[in-house]
């Protein structure tokens, strides 16, 4: 009878079989709070980027590209959806002035001064604004802020175009189907990963997976739990049920635990908070960093404590939905840029971090990487037999190998590119097996065959049985006090939501280690009251431009691509060239890879001259390639907040991107693209077949050349590092080689927050080597407190 309250306290207090089902389950729906003037303003905006199209009937064309050409995003609910997500999802600094652009496009004034000309007519009332002014005056005007003198109506029209597109190639009615997606060739969800997902949903609804008496359960039952909730579930604490249960389920793992506000209601306060929990070491952000010092920490037999902004989605309730998947598992919702809306920036914000939904890259530190920070910034960890270790460990761990058995279409364009024209092509390190071939490992890994944190080092966390896992729980301030001539780290506080309420709960620890990112590190020390003058300084975001190339299907048999393969679907990244990487010279070049794009990001990266032009461009989307240059750059940024980041793009940067451009255009051309061309919001493109070779070459050179520091060719960021970086001296650094921050003893960081520089590749390895350096550094430290 003991036993059985014991294991239902457990049960009560984790997270539940049931609440897993339901995680990932729900569509959010926002509340759009915009006036009825922003919102025809909205509404003509969403009409002027996709219009309703006129087609003719005819037997050639098919139904479904009919369909998409005739409907406007404003008759598939766009706006009010758009509306939605600009209330309450969107952080930017500029909202305000989007706000506003809109309310005065519903004003002649506001339309006069936002326009120009084109709100002049020659009838009466001589002068219109934006929301009544026809279909062809609308589109000029768009075109016109795209290259606007005035920076600001280029940011407009950016923004306009980025959200508008993204909202409506990803929208879902309730049959999880996007009216564009048969059109442009587009399955959707992964349809193998569809079908299974049926298929539980049905056992569930019958009650077949459900088993009430897990005491007799075998080895194999495990794994089918593991497989269907996946392997964290039972670590997992769902702070939604009363407190007292909380802290009961708390207690059976081994956390000491007091309820201070004993009310099952919010609110609470640091100074009274409801909960205070006691451990060994807890750690704030649960991905590459965060995920492993916590799991070798609770490895060693230390009781610790992750605190996770975002929510789990088990395996079983991934839904691989772009736009659903991006709102529950991407910091903002996917939908973050600089301040300047430079840079387009996705970072990962759930259970397991950028790990969860990242390429699968896995390339250790460049040898002339690791010795600059050596030589240049002193930092002799990186020529040490631990960081050497450390690599091998992380590798190891995550199952790091290099071979594929079949490759994707992007990357099988890249290769063949290369080879034709002699460039270096190599295998990209993958922590996936060599049949990986899924293009959907940026919404959550289906299966578990992508060994991220959360199918490695926070396993070894919830086996180890004196850990848990708290998702949906925002740190808001380290905790730390004065001892003798210093401060001394002593927790966090963190908050959620309880009941409709923020709650607050304390947790006192030994050592303190925040991992949340170079995006959110910074904010949260400097919320703390850190006063070191490098927080969130010193920012490299590896800014990527892109190219294309539209290789057409055809009936000839054993042509190049096969007709089967499409642009979405296959291993993300498998193929890489340095051919301007500069990585025997500097350091400071650019490399080249492939990009993971549906429908929603494609769509908003594309160039738009009209609305008629980026429906023929989204027709081609399956079979169109996309390459991409990443630069290792040198210049650099600051992060004010989560959702404000300056950064500034240097001239030496800028030209590495146009040589990696120049590159991938060649590159597809050589390997057959019948049509090429970049983002530039000119959106020129040249046919490859019928050009000849002098048309060729003047089209190379002028696209290669375009600026893409003036918001004309968008340019993406998918690795923030260097916001809180190590060094040895606490005038240019925040950590010292040990990850410990120079102000507050006891308090570690353990992301890429502490790169000395941009490194130039995936930094997914590199973080966990320096986090498995750091996690020794914490291990000796509590070792010594042990002792004591």
């Amino acid at each position: 009878m003991e036993q059985k309250q014991e294991k239902m306290v457990v049960e009560l207090g984790s997270i539940d079989k049931e609440t897993l089902q339901l995680w990932g389950e729900e569509n959010h729906c926002y509340v759009n709070s915009l006036s009825s003037q922003e919102m025809e303003s909205l509404s003509a905006l969403c009409d002027t980027f996709l219009p309703a199209v006129d087609v003719k009937t005819a037997a050639s064309i098919d139904k479904d590209i009919a369909d998409f050409f005739r409907a406007s995003a404003s008759a598939a609910g766009t706006p009010e959806r758009l509306g939605g997500l600009m209330s309450e999802r969107l952080k930017h600094p500029k909202k305000w002035l989007v706000r506003l652009c809109l309310w005065l496009l519903s004003t002649c004034i506001g339309s006069l001064v936002l326009c120009g000309r084109y709100c002049f007519s020659s009838k009466f009332p001589y002068m219109h604004s934006f929301t009544q002014l026809p279909q062809k005056k609308r589109d000029a005007v768009l075109v016109s802020w795209s290259l606007s003198y005035f920076y600001h109506l280029r940011m407009l029209y950016k923004a306009m175009k980025l959200l508008i597109l993204l909202v409506f190639f990803t929208q879902v009615n309730e049959k999880n189907e996007n009216l564009s997606w048969k059109a442009i060739g587009y399955k959707g969800p992964d349809p193998e990963f569809k079908t299974k997902s049926m298929q539980r949903k049905t056992l569930r609804n019958e009650g077949l997976n459900d088993d009430d008496d897990d005491e007799g359960q075998n080895d194999d039952g495990h794994e089918e739990e593991a497989e269907l909730y996946g392997p964290l579930y039972k670590g997992l604490i769902n702070m939604q049920l009363p407190r007292n249960i909380v802290a009961d389920s708390l207690r059976q793992v081994g956390f000491p635990v007091s309820v201070r506000n004993k009310r099952n209601a919010a609110p609470s306060s640091i100074a009274s908070p409801s909960l205070v929990i006691k451990c060994d070491a807890v750690v704030v952000g649960s991905g590459s960093g965060g995920g492993l010092i916590a799991g070798v920490l609770a490895k060693a037999g230390y009781k610790v404590l992750v605190l996770e902004k975002g929510s789990y989605c088990a395996r079983s309730n991934l839904s691989l939905l772009e736009g659903k998947t991006m709102d529950q598992m991407y910091l903002a919702g996917g939908v973050l840029a600089t301040d300047d809306m430079g840079v387009i920036l996705l970072a990962g914000s759930t259970v397991g971090g950028g790990s969860t939904i990242n390429w699968s890259a896995s390339i250790k530190t460049p040898k002339h990487v690791a010795n600059e920070w050596c030589d240049e910034y002193e930092l002799k960890l990186f020529e040490s037999d631990l960081y050497k270790e450390a690599m091998e460990v992380v590798c190891e761990r995550m199952g790091v190998q290099s071979e594929v058995e079949e490759e994707g279409f992007n990357n099988a364009v890249l290769r063949r590119g290369c080879k034709e024209l002699g460039y270096p092509v190599n295998n990209i390190p993958r922590n996936s097996p060599p049949d990986h071939y899924c293009g959907w490992c940026c919404l959550g890994c289906k299966d578990g065959s992508k060994k991220g944190t959360s199918e490695t080092w926070l396993v070894d966390l919830v086996n180890s049985g004196n850990s848990a896992i708290l998702p949906g729980c925002e740190a808001i301030e380290v905790l730390h006090k004065k001892r003798r001539d210093r401060n001394v780290a002593t927790g966090v506080a963190f908050e959620f939501q309880y009941m409709g309420a923020k709650d607050i709960c304390v947790v006192e620890s030994k050592v303190t280690i925040v991992a949340c990112g170079a995006l959110s590190t910074p904010n949260l020390l400097k919320r703390s009251g850190l006063k070191n003058a490098n927080i969130g300084k010193n920012l490299h975001l590896h800014p990527v431009t892109m190219a294309w190339g539209y290789f057409p299907k055809t009936s000839s048999s054993g042509e190049w691509p096969e007709e089967k393969k499409t642009s979405y679907e296959g291993g993300i990244m498998t193929a890489m060239s340095t051919t301007v990487g500069n990585f025997g010279k500097s350091g400071y070049g650019a490399v080249i890879q492939t990009p993971a794009l549906h429908p929603g990001m494609f769509s908003s990266l594309m160039p738009w001259v009209s609305g008629a032009d980026i429906k023929l461009r989204m027709c081609k989307f399956s079979r169109t390639a996309h390459i991409f240059a990443l630069a290792r750059d040198q210049g650099s940024g600051t992060v004010n907040s989560p959702y404000s980041i300056s950064y500034q793009m240097e001239a030496m940067d800028e030209e590495n991107l146009k040589k990696g451009i120049e590159k991938i255009l060649r590159m597809l051309a050589a390997a057959g693209a019948e049509e090429i061309g970049t983002h530039h919001c000119k959106g020129k493109t040249i046919n490859v077949k019928k050009a000849s070779s002098e048309e060729f070459e003047r089209f190379v050179k002028e696209e290669s050349s375009r600026p893409l520091r003036d918001l004309s060719t968008p340019l993406s960021s998918a690795h923030q590092m260097g916001s809180c970086r190590m060094g040895i001296d606490p005038k240019t650094s925040v950590v010292n080689q040990m990850g410990e921050t120079w102000d507050v003893e006891g308090l570690y960081l353990a992301d890429t927050s502490v790169f000395p520089t941009a490194l130039g590749v995936n930094p997914m390895v590199t973080v966990q080597a320096i986090a498995y350096c750091t996690a020794q550094s914490v291990l000796d430290v509590l070792r010594r407190k042990k002792s004591n």
